[in-house]
């Protein structure tokens, strides 16, 4: 591990108490500093003191940072709807999700994938609307989800739950649900069986 400034002075730190309790001469001092000055690493500085007290010296480790969250956010939104009536629709694949998305399913459904997705703002609200239809809505790791949707003879499901690191792009969805619902789920993930791969819903 490479060595701090803050590492060199405590070794320093050490050195100075040495000598002031007699147990290094300023010569020895002054050659051991320079040893410690010129330490490249963390191992270079632990000879310096090893017959010293104190040499018991833990390194002081930085905090981790934060894993940074894979850049999605950027470009121009590519479509801003999706519609079902008595039909399906569906966005999926790699596409641009816009700051404000409207999802709408009246007797019909509508299916949201945004696992391959980049979002032009960093935060992306989706507007679902359910009506005797549903919404479904793949919500990918890396990205934090916030639900707070109202159902009335219908509800939102959340089985993500997911907080993104920081800097992660931020999906509320919201809306309405009546006699229908808006389901928010992880992506589907493939797996074999018996030599074949199947989609796990």
């Amino acid at each position: 591990m490479r060595a701090s400034n803050a590492d060199r002075e405590r070794f320093s730190k050490i050195l100075h108490d040495a000598m002031s309790e007699g147990r290094l001469t300023v010569g020895e001092l002054e050659e051991r500093l320079d040893q410690v000055y010129a330490a490249k690493t963390y191992g270079d500085l632990i000879p310096v003191v090893r017959d010293l007290p104190g040499h018991q010296v833990v390194p002081r480790l930085q905090q981790p940072l934060a894993t940074p969250a894979p850049n999605r956010v950027g470009g121009r939104g590519t479509s801003s709807s999706a519609i079902a009536i008595m039909s399906g629709s569906d966005r999926r694949g790699p596409w641009v999700v816009p700051p404000t998305f409207n999802a709408i399913a009246i007797m019909g459904g509508v299916e949201i994938d945004l696992t391959q997705a980049t979002f032009e703002a960093a935060e992306t609200v989706i507007q679902a609307y359910a009506l005797m239809g549903g919404v479904e809505i793949r919500v990918p790791e890396g990205i934090t989800v916030v639900v707070d949707g109202i159902g009335f003879m219908g509800g939102f499901a959340n089985s993500v739950r997911t907080q993104g690191p920081p800097g992660s792009p931020v999906v509320r969805i919201t809306g309405f649900a009546m006699w229908g619902g808006v389901d928010v789920k992880p992506p589907r993930r493939r797996k074999g069986r018996h030599g074949h791969q199947e989609i796990e819903d």
